[in-house]
């Protein structure tokens, strides 16, 4: 058996090396390391798969919302709601921009922010709303655009671990997660879905006038060359990322099919074992399962890591300290925050290996493993 990595980034490479290198030789040959001609088609390309208008490629998931925040026009002491229940650049950003996160529950099935959680927290200084769509499961986006509505606020939907998927409305209509809110934003660094060689982020949005704000920002301000508008920054998807991205986009679909046959095999395999609950797939969602994340009910999860790594199988916990618990947060009244669900989650929850080149001689050997530590 093939070793086993939590993303195995070395075979997904193996498979299209002939394409990437000669990808990468052509940008060599034309030195065009800035903004050369695979930034241009891989930006149009993503924009024809989301089905959005506007592709605004830049260095990094986090400066991808940073930039949506500042192109809104957000000032410091706005309110900005998020989930507890993610990775630390959400909510980083927020405070970074002065302006103050405001924690709210997510739905303990599905990982994602609860509308109730919302319509609960908003005040007169709310201004936006960042859904996250966790471990590939879409967020209520049309309850989330809803309570928007009703209440004037802006939506960045933070699509990070996410692209690929796709949310049905009740209506029929289905969309691309990041095609929905006011901006959505991405990250491709490796081992997401869809990710580069290295560093890399794009944001989203249908909106022409916002659009201009956004590609201004995320260069330094510029209008045109050395004529500067407004408070910018330097972020950019380098050329080299571009190409290689532009050559996975086309294998995006195949790779979450991949990954959801790989989930199908852990599902049938923990099904109806009373100390786990398989991920939840809501119906208005394509889940691209980014993780596989298991939820564990009188299991000493630790143990079970441990128990894991000596049979050479890695797993993680995605995310130990919820953000309302994190240090950098004390100054927001962070520690103020009660939300029992969140605090449930980061201590029953715990990821299995998902990627793309998972076989099922691997599958077997994981989920048996899990389930002998269960049954002992």
């Amino acid at each position: 058996m093939r070793p086993i990595q939590m993303v195995d980034l070395k075979l997904q490479y193996g498979k299209i090396k002939g394409e990437v290198d000669a990808a990468l030789h052509e940008v060599l040959d034309s030195c065009a390391f800035i903004n050369g001609k695979p930034v241009t088609d891989f930006t149009n390309h993503l924009s024809a798969y989301l089905d959005v208008k506007h592709v605004i490629p830049c260095a990094n998931g986090t400066d991808a919302l940073q930039i949506a925040m500042m192109a809104l026009g957000l000032e410091p002491g706005d309110e900005v709601i998020t989930p507890s229940f993610t990775y630390v650049a959400t909510t980083e950003v927020v405070a970074l921009l002065r302006l103050k996160p405001v924690f709210v529950e997510v739905d303990t099935k599905t990982f994602c922010i609860d509308p109730i959680a919302i319509e609960k927290a908003i005040t007169p200084k709310t201004k936006a709303i960042v859904p996250v769509h966790l471990y590939g499961q879409a967020a209520p986006m049309e309850e989330i655009m809803a309570i928007a509505k009703k209440h004037n606020l802006f939506v960045i939907e933070d699509t990070a671990q996410a692209i690929g998927g796709c949310y049905t409305f009740s209506n029929g209509v289905t969309k691309k997660l990041g095609a929905i809110g006011t901006i959505g934003t991405t990250s491709f660094f490796p081992s997401k879905n869809l990710g580069c060689y290295g560093d890399g982020g794009a944001i989203f949005t249908e909106d022409d006038t916002l659009a201009g704000k956004l590609k201004m920002i995320a260069n330094h301000g510029q209008s045109r060359r050395y004529y500067h508008d407004v408070v910018g920054c330097n972020s950019r998807l380098d050329t080299i990322q571009a190409a290689i991205l532009d050559i996975k986009l086309k294998k995006l679909d195949e790779y979450i099919d991949a990954r959801r046959k790989a989930a199908d095999y852990y599902d049938n395999a923990f099904a109806g074992h009373a100390s786990v609950t398989v991920p939840f797939r809501a119906g208005y969602s394509r889940h691209v399962f980014h993780q596989y994340t298991l939820i564990l009910e009188g299991v000493n999860r630790d143990k079970l890591h441990e128990f894991l790594a000596s049979k050479n199988i890695p797993s993680m916990i995605y995310y130990p300290v919820p953000a309302h618990r994190q240090q950098m947060f004390a100054n927001f009244g962070a520690s103020s925050y009660q939300l029992p669900a969140t605090d449930w989650l980061t201590e029953r929850v715990i990821s299995l290996p998902m990627h793309t080149e998972l076989d099922e001689e691997q599958l077997t050997y994981i989920s048996s493993s899990v389930l002998e530590f269960l049954n002992s």
